[in-house]
């Protein structure tokens, strides 16, 4: 089989960059150990997936944002960001003419909208149920052998298979892992009290609380604790569990009652050494795999997807190589410039504010007074949640 891109995963940003590549003339193959039937009609995994502004106007460019149940869609209208038991904190609001900072949607259905729109995309194949054995590259081309022995041949390979890719490895791309150490569990929650359309960060001491606020008097309730506690958290019946989160939200939200599954997933940040190699780039988490804290994990992915795409489309237009080493780089500085600054910058929140020592506290408490009081230093911070994948790039 021959093919122009080989695109290896197809969580949503691999479907997106298939999508992004419509009516460019380029042949795609998808590739998936999943089933079928779990790409095109994925599970309800737990996710809300914080989307800015930026972000929904590139997957309604993409076709993608009208597929999505508009009764799903959660509007973001401010944030709250608190520090131990100190009240108020840091209240976040959005800028401009924007009534919100954005949007959560459910992971599992972006997933299905963006697999949708690929479905009837000319010169696109899907290879499901099978995962890449092995690749050889040359200057010539990509060979891909399949778990099921059959080869393709690709002018360029693209890894969008997590942030533990193994097709990262296979092109012999190492990557910077920050193991957090800890397991986040997300699960919905009906609560007695109004949360008024606002997210919360609450770095408590000795476990980190958030709240993204659904529509109704629901949420999704993401709960950070060191594993063996997880554990004991994970394994209480419903009416126990009600009982200790609510104890963990300190009765903010008055009786709380389980209205989801719950999901628990290790806290691993990762941050590829290089994006490109000959014949190949990264995109998503396997560029770039960011720490929950800021949001900017999938808002990063849509825009490593469509910084690669554009460089491929101009490639189509002037007659050059998809694969030509020069466009590669191209991409790869574009993708770096706007994420590796953030990418530190969010490790360091994350480690500050998660360290309970006696100077960290005083150290945390110093730093989010002083950000509240600077007007400024919240407006661009409002503005970074709200676009942080910039327009036409």
């Amino acid at each position: 089989m021959n093919v122009d891109v080989a695109i290896v995963g197809t969580g949503p940003t691999g479907l997106c960059l298939a999508r992004s590549l419509a009516d460019s003339g380029l042949s795609l193959l998808l590739i998936d150990r999943q089933p079928h039937d779990a790409i095109a009609d994925p599970a309800f995994d737990g996710r809300e997936i914080a989307l800015t502004h930026t972000s929904q106007n590139i997957l309604a460019r993409l076709g993608i944002w009208q597929g999505i149940d508009a009764d799903e869609i959660s509007p973001l209208r401010h944030a709250q960001v608190l520090n131990g038991s100190t009240l108020p904190g840091m209240k976040i609001v959005p800028v401009g003419n924007d009534p919100t900072l954005g949007a959560l949607v459910p992971n599992h259905l972006i997933r299905r909208a963006a697999y949708a729109a690929v479905q009837d995309q000319t010169g696109v194949e899907l290879r499901t149920g099978v995962g890449l054995s092995s690749l050889q590259v040359e200057n010539s081309g990509v060979t891909l052998t399949l778990s099921d022995g059959e080869r393709v041949n690709a002018r360029l390979v693209v890894a969008a298979d997590s942030r533990f890719s193994e097709t990262r490895r296979m092109l012999g791309i190492g990557a910077q892992m920050r193991d957090f150490g800890k397991s986040m569990m997300v699960c919905r929650m009906a609560h007695e009290l109004p949360h008024a359309h606002t997210a919360w960060e609450w770095f408590d001491y000795g476990q980190t609380l958030a709240l993204l606020p659904l529509n109704g008097d629901k949420s999704s309730v993401v709960l950070t604790l060191a594993p063996r506690e997880m554990q004991q958290v994970t394994q209480m019946e419903d009416r126990d569990f009600e009982r200790e989160i609510q104890r963990r939200f300190q009765g903010r939200l008055g009786a709380m009652k389980v209205a989801g599954t719950r999901h628990v997933y290790p806290l691993v940040g990762t941050y590829a050494q290089r994006m490109v190699g000959r014949r190949a780039a990264l995109i998503g988490d396997a560029a770039v795999g960011m720490h929950p804290v800021t949001a900017h994990g999938f808002n990063f992915g849509l825009q490593s997807q469509q910084r690669l795409a554009e460089a491929l489309l101009t490639a189509v237009k002037l007659g050059a190589d998809i694969a030509d080493p020069g466009l590669l780089k191209r991409y790869e500085r574009g993708h770096r410039l706007a994420t590796y600054p953030l990418y530190l910058a969010t490790n360091l929140v994350a480690s500050l504010y998660t360290d309970d020592r006696p100077p960290a506290r005083l150290l945390r408490a110093a730093a989010l007074k002083a950000a509240d009081r600077l007007s400024p230093f919240k407006r661009v911070l409002a503005a970074q949640l709200s676009h942080s994948v910039s327009e036409g790039r």
